[in-house]
């Protein structure tokens, strides 16, 4: 092989590894970026499930929703920011207010019903709402408690 060969081969293996470390160290910024812009999609997700939590927790304690529809929005609102918040001590009833009524009809299925099979999941609901209006109104301040010391009342 002659030098030239060589020195020519030589040049352009230096060049293809400068040229393939540039391409890397794009990439590396491009993902670096990505990063950064989802967690801080993850961080308004996050706040925004928080906001929410404290307005229905809120709605519920001035009586502005009703307690079967507040404890559900609780429990997944709950869940979104953390699937185990749910089964905390201080927030199981909303789950438990959940299993209680997840099936009564809700939206156009409720609408579909007869007057007396309607009448009859509203006394089912407003007996579950009555055997547990204390301890969701309890867990709706708990909800305003954590959101209050947020992220400190994650542990």
């Amino acid at each position: 092989m002659s030098t030239t060969l060589a020195l020519s081969l030589l040049i352009l293996g230096v060049v293809i590894i400068l040229a393939l470390a540039w391409y890397a160290l794009v990439l590396q910024k491009e993902v670096k970026r990505r990063e950064a812009f989802r967690h801080e999609e993850e961080r308004m997700a996050r706040e925004n499930g928080l906001e929410n939590l404290e307005l229905v927790a809120a709605a519920l304690l001035q009586g502005q929703v009703d307690i079967t529809e507040g404890a559900w929005r609780c429990k997944v609102l709950l869940e979104l920011l953390d699937p185990s918040l749910p089964y905390r001590q201080e927030f199981r009833i909303f789950a438990e207010v959940y299993e209680q009524t997840r099936h009564l009809h809700t939206h156009q299925a409720r609408k579909d019903l007869t007057p007396k099979a309607r009448f009859e999941e509203d006394k089912q609901r407003i007996a579950v709402e009555d055997s547990n209006r204390d301890k969701v109104l309890k867990a709706a301040q708990s909800v305003l408690d954590f959101r209050a010391n947020y992220p400190e009342s994650l542990n």
